[in-house]
């Protein structure tokens, strides 16, 4: 008996050693992020491959140069990115095309929310940023051979050297974007691209909302921080019947975690179809501190603390193989949550308004 309390006893001690170690290591990485300019240093420079001259780089706070910014991070997307590059760049172009010369009885619905800005001024810019999150596979050949064919006026490519997590992929697009509406989507393709359209015509209705609510007009969306997530859970019953019972399980939990973690509001987090407007951007992106798959998670905690109006639009989806989330994904994604649930009840981590 009493080896067996001698057992207990030390069993006991090592749960206490574990659990020290375990938050002394999350208080200091919570307080290593306490800048939100302790991200990574790599050079943002946009490269002409034609040319090989570094070509000026934008920063968030500059005034937008372009009217849409598409950022896709990739991360050995070697074989997935071609296809969903094609079908975004094509129907950006035919968009254009179509609102240029059609006349507006003969529109499709699909060329609606650019109706009112080829009226005005008969053009539409775009610029679709890939950032290479490290990739080990030949990801930055194929970006740069996009580059090549649009020109890098249109397509350009951040190199981060080493792989540092979607988040910060996709902070970093966003950082050096030139959009007055960014928009962010991953580079397997899965949300098409056309869905676009929903996501900005409810930003231009809330956007216009908001600028009628301070008894101005002629606005600039721009200027009125307002973000766009797409969801899947409307299809969520589909989901769970045909998805790999770990994937269902990583589902569940996390919803309940993130409920914990950023509060309601919000159904699907995860979902990496997302749009801001350029001052919504700018406040959410220079403050987000996340660098992998819970940034999303971080993102609905800050634009409840700016007040930033989000809205939820269902998008089509369909799930493509060579996903990256896995069970070895679970660790990560609670060890996230837990610094941001630190970070921010601790006051670590001051938000800059």
């Amino acid at each position: 008996m009493e080896l067996l309390w001698t057992i207990a006893e030390l069993f006991f001690a090592l749960i206490l050693v574990l659990a020290s170690s375990f938050l002394s290591a999350m208080f200091l990485e919570a307080y290593r992020r306490r800048n939100n300019n302790k991200h990574i240093d790599a050079p943002a420079f946009f490269e002409d491959p034609k040319s090989l001259k570094q070509v000026p780089c934008p920063y968030l706070v500059d005034p937008a140069e372009k009217y849409i910014s598409l950022i896709i991070p990739a991360f050995n997307e070697e074989h997935r990115l071609p296809a969903a590059l094609d079908e975004t760049i094509k129907l950006i172009v035919l968009l254009i095309v179509l609102c240029y010369y059609m006349k507006d009885d003969v529109l499709s619905l699909r060329c609606s929310y650019l109706q009112n800005r080829a009226a005005k001024d008969k053009s539409f810019t775009y610029e679709v940023i890939i950032v290479d999150d490290g990739s080990a596979d030949a990801t930055k050949k194929v970006a740069f051979d996009f580059v090549r064919k649009y020109s890098v006026d249109n397509v350009r490519v951040i190199l981060l050297g080493r792989n540092h997590g979607k988040g910060e992929a996709i902070r970093k697009g966003m950082l050096h974007a030139r959009g007055e509406i960014l928009l962010m989507l991953d580079a397997d393709g899965a949300t098409k691209v056309n869905d676009l359209e929903k996501l900005e015509n409810k930003i231009r209705a809330v956007a216009s909302a908001e600028d009628t609510k301070d008894g101005t007009s002629g606005f600039r969306i721009a200027d009125i921080p307002v973000a766009a997530f797409g969801s899947r859970a409307h299809l969520e019953e589909k989901a769970l019947a045909t998805r790999k019972w770990y994937r269902n399980f990583l589902m569940k939990g996390f919803h309940i975690v993130v409920l914990l973690a950023a509060g309601p509001g919000i159904r699907d987090t995860q979902c990496g179809f997302k749009m801001f407007t350029r001052a919504a951007a700018r406040k959410l992106f220079t403050n987000i501190r996340l660098k992998r798959w819970c940034f999303d998670v971080e993102l609905v905690f800050l634009c409840k603390q700016f007040g930033i109006p989000v809205q939820e639009i269902s998008v089509n989806w369909s799930e493509i193989p060579g996903s990256k989330v896995n069970l070895l994904s679970i660790p990560n994604m609670l060890w996230e949550l837990a610094l941001m649930s630190v970070g921010y009840r601790t006051g670590m981590w001051k938000i800059s308004y």
